[in-house]
């Protein structure tokens, strides 16, 4: 796990921006794995801006709310659509989002599974965490190899989540994400966060115990994920010298980003 602790949110966006950006050059049929929330909008604008070409593209992204429909405002389709999909040169077909309104949900995921592995699996999974620590919506106690599948949404996610609906009684209490598995089978995984408000659960995910308790803790494990925080997410590391003494000599073929 290689950790990169940037001044600003949107100097962690630049930074991501540059890694998919490089990633895109290398590989213009790359397979994306991509999330939602207010740090993958900073993200998206920063893709937006650099005008990079999405006609080979593949994309996944993390999950989907059961019931809401693909116009509702609050759904992931829309935010996808609107943050970065309008904005750039994909092909509808290549874009998947999971359908929260499919009749047979357990089928549904299941083909969720397979068309990822029919694309060739996804080359750099672009992930955010919850305050709980979930990563997709695999909330605490998600098992560490589950896959694509129902889950549903734990109190303190809905309460995040309230103001993107008319009050907390009209968020879904179910969603379609993918699994812990699914995600670690990525060929790399970045994991954007800022705000202070994540501090607290990064410092246990980058440096406590692996444990379904944090799912986001996982990462640990695979063998090319990249944490990029801003300087208010990374507050609470205990090792935060050492992570930035690493990232400034790393060599130059090693760095994640120029």
């Amino acid at each position: 796990m290689e950790v990169i602790i940037l001044a600003t949110p949107k100097a962690a966006a630049i930074a991501v921006g540059q890694i998919i950006q490089r990633l895109l050059d290398e590989k213009p049929r790359a397979v994306l794995g991509l999330a939602t929330g207010d740090t993958a909008r900073l993200l998206y604008r920063e893709l937006v801006k650099r005008h990079l070409d999405w006609s080979r593209v593949t994309t996944f992204n993390l999950d989907e709310y059961i019931g809401l429909p693909p116009y509702h405002p609050a759904s992931y389709h829309r935010f996808m659509w609107e943050n970065l999909f309008t904005h750039t040169n994909i092909k509808k077909k290549n874009v998947h989002i999971p359908d929260g309104l499919a009749k047979d949900l357990q089928s549904y995921c299941t083909r969720y599974e397979t068309q990822i592995r029919q694309a060739g699996g996804i080359d750099l999974q672009v992930l955010g965490i919850g305050r709980n620590g979930h990563i997709g919506f695999n909330e605490p106690t998600s098992s560490l190899s589950s896959r694509t599948r129902v889950k549903t949404l734990a109190p303190q996610t809905r309460k995040d989540n309230a103001r993107h609906f008319d009050g907390k009684d009209r968020i879904p209490r179910h969603v379609i994400t993918m699994g812990i598995g699914t995600i670690m089978d990525a060929r790399r995984c970045l994991l954007l966060a800022c705000g202070k408000n994540k501090a607290r659960i990064l410092s246990g995910a980058v440096e406590g115990p692996i444990t379904s308790m944090n799912p986001a803790s996982i990462l640990q494990l695979h063998p090319t994920a990249r944490i990029v925080l801003d300087e208010a997410a990374a507050s609470r590391l205990k090792r935060a010298d050492y992570y930035r003494w690493v990232f400034q000599n790393k060599p130059t073929w090693q760095k994640a980003y120029p």
